[in-house]
């Protein structure tokens, strides 16, 4: 069975999209979709997203990470999933659409530079001098002196699957901020890499920077990551977070058709 697809990037993390309208994509076990996301063997990508129907909003973005396993939300991914249905001409310049983790609203600023409201971020838990909170997908935020040289895959597999998080899994974010710039690399669970960018992440950075008063109040506050620039603005009463958005670019980058036979 031969299938379209499209590939798309945002800062770097990369997915393949599918039209899943028509319900004619089933992933029966996480072996189809890991193997599409291989990179030597398949498409390539850190995730796959279907965008599929929804009785109440313009459509559902349904997403796996590369391992093959349904995930949590994914910034990024939401932000080339409006993109997407642009394209496919089921949204204008303003959306609303379901995740796993509730409603979304997007808008796209101008060619390819997309705007994702993210949920709500009630509790920023202190971890020693770490700290842990969830933007949709849970993160672990670690600052350090060293980002250039640390091996975030050695690094974030020691906290990923520590006796806290291993059966779970967290994403871990590492942050250094040099003359007020904050700049982040990200371990994600799921893909079990570092990845150019996480937009979950990139999230949960601004909003601890925020809570620790590390940079300027400034907003949007401007996120380093190796795929590019993020930028996060928030209102914030007191220590809780809310009318988060993300936003960067989202760009289509190729399509094509794959045999799911050949898979």
């Amino acid at each position: 069975m031969n299938i379209p697809f499209c590939k798309y990037q945002g800062t770097g993390n990369d997915f393949i999209m599918i039209d899943n309208r028509a319900n004619f994509f089933y992933v029966e076990n996480y072996s189809l979709v890991k193997n599409l996301c291989n990179r030597r063997f398949g498409i390539g990508a850190d995730g796959l997203i279907l965008l599929e129907n929804h009785s109440t909003s313009d459509f559902y973005m349904r997403y796996y990470n590369s391992d093959g396993h349904e995930g949590s939300m994914c910034g990024n991914g939401g932000r080339c999933a409006i993109e997407f249905a642009r394209e496919l001409n089921i949204i204008n310049q303003k959306t609303d659409f379901f995740a796993t983790d509730g409603l979304h609203k997007g808008k796209i600023n101008s060619k390819n530079m997309i705007s994702l409201l993210m949920q709500n971020v009630n509790e920023i838990i202190k971890k020693g001098n770490d700290y842990e909170l969830n933007t949709g997908s849970p993160h672990y935020v670690v600052f350090t002196k060293n980002l250039n040289t640390i091996n975030v895959v050695e690094e974030g597999r020691k906290i990923r699957y520590n006796s806290t998080y291993t059966a779970n899994g967290i994403n871990v974010n590492f942050v250094e901020i040099i003359d007020g710039n904050i700049f982040v690399r990200t371990y994600e669970r799921g893909v079990e890499e570092e990845t150019f960018s996480c937009g979950t992440g990139v999230t949960a950075v601004a909003l601890v920077c925020s809570l620790q008063k590390l940079v300027s109040n400034n907003i949007p506050l401007q996120i380093n990551t190796s795929g590019g620039l993020l930028e996060v603005s928030f209102k914030k009463e007191e220590e809780k977070y809310n009318n988060i958005w993300l936003t960067g670019p989202a760009i289509k980058t190729f399509e094509g058709s794959v045999n799911l036979n050949d898979f």
